[in-house]
């Protein structure tokens, strides 16, 4: 049997007046999803660990049926491995966001006004050219999110993943000291390495005022990308691949526009599948992953799609593209792989979940457990017809932890 999984970032929600009291995944249309449902078996699923925060790092690491306690490494090391930057042992790496900051010091967006990729690109190459060296490196990813590498860096630091924080005032979220675990005298201190960021911090903005990206943006009244947020530390991480850890994955692949998921997959062993189209919006290429994902399935085990949009909508505080965004994922991918994989002599099993809650009305993560449905090809099914928050809840699995969902995925 080989293995699908569909997953819709940040995709479950809270209940909403405006939508009279149902969340956007019991408003949407989603036949496709209930489908799945209806035929399969359902349950929810704790997909952060205590004392984590609820970072997608952390979410889809543990659905993969990682212990988090003992491979964690923050987001920066992930997304080196998925845009190829080779850590050393004494490398730090960080996620490096492009942000907004609004006219009264507040983080208007996390994101600096959806930088194209090109853009985000000659932002932080030209910021590199600036404030690179031999200890500070700035290397280029995917729109908003790229890569900050301290040689000798320490991540015993406090930092405050900006799309948490909206509105927030930017001065009291500066990276903070935290309490080491041991002194290591290869690594500058804790204190050493938050004053370095900081200053980094407050030394782009500056720069990015005067670049005529941000020129233009500003002119076209877009909002401009005028301060880096370096957050989410960590060294190279030690994990097993998928192959090591589960006999029955000879070979896998991701799907995902999202540095973050193409790392945690190089660091499962999978192979990362690039089609045009992918954003990680509501405008990727929805069709082009679903094809990629049936493609892979001929010759792969295992496969995991990632969906980007849903997040990206709860982020930004916008219903009707959180409702668009799972009304897309619906239709556009788990209808159509469903109908294409009916007819296929070797069975696939497949899941659907999120990795966390985003909000809308909070625009944050949550890390409550979260809906999934497993679908088994000639399984037996339990009694959930649709798919959502609430129904889930009344499924055959009841409530599963962490590394669980993987072991019940998995299981033979």
């Amino acid at each position: 049997m080989k293995h699908l999984i569909i997953l819709g970032d940040g995709m479950s929600d809270h209940p909403i007046a405006s939508l009279g009291g149902k969340t956007p995944l019991q408003y949407a249309s989603t036949p496709s999803f209930d489908r799945l449902a209806s035929a399969g078996r359902c349950g929810t699923l704790v997909t952060i660990p205590e004392g984590f925060s609820p970072g997608s790092e952390v979410a889809n690491t543990s659905i993969l049926g990682y212990d988090l306690n003992e491979v964690y490494e923050g987001r920066g090391p992930l997304e080196a491995a998925s845009i190829g930057y080779e850590m050393e042992p004494d490398d730090m790496a960080m996620r490096c966001n492009i942000i907004t900051l609004g006219q009264q010091g507040e983080i208007s967006n996390h994101h600096g006004g959806h930088l194209t990729t090109e853009e985000g690109a000659e932002l932080i190459k030209y910021l590199d050219s600036h404030l690179g060296s031999e200890r500070v490196k700035f290397i280029p990813g995917i729109q908003y999110r790229h890569l900050l590498v301290i040689k000798a860096g320490n991540k015993h630091i406090e930092c405050a993943p900006p799309h948490d924080h909206p509105e927030e005032q930017w001065r009291d979220l500066l990276i903070k000291p935290a309490t080491e675990t041991a002194a290591d005298a290869s690594r500058m201190s804790s204190a050493e390495t938050a004053g370095l960021i900081n200053d980094l911090i407050l030394r782009s903005q500056k720069l990015l005022a005067e670049h005529p990206i941000n020129l233009r943006r500003k002119a076209e009244g877009h909002p401009t990308a005028n301060s880096i947020w370096p957050w989410s530390p960590g060294y190279r991480p030690k994990m097993q691949t998928l192959q090591q850890m589960y006999p029955s994955i000879k070979s896998g692949a991701v799907i995902s526009a999202v540095d973050l998921i193409r790392g945690i997959g190089h660091y499962a062993g999978l192979r990362t599948i690039v089609i045009p189209g992918m954003t990680g919006l509501a405008d990727t290429n929805y069709e082009g992953k679903a094809k990629a994902a049936v493609d892979a399935l001929r010759t792969d085990d295992f496969v995991f799609l990632h969906v980007e949009a849903t997040d990206e909508a709860g982020h930004d505080g916008n219903i009707d593209l959180k409702i668009r965004a799972i009304e897309y994922l619906d239709n556009r991918i788990v209808g159509p792989v469903m109908d294409e994989l009916a007819d296929w002599d070797e069975p696939v099993r497949i899941a659907l979940l999120p990795d966390h809650a985003t909000p809308v009305e909070r625009r944050i993560h949550i890390g409550e457990p979260v809906p999934f449905s497993i679908y088994t090809p000639g399984g037996i099914p339990d009694d959930v017809t649709v798919y959502d928050e609430k129904s889930c809840t009344q499924g055959a699995y009841g409530t599963l932890h962490l590394q669980e969902f993987m072991e019940e995925f998995m299981r033979l």
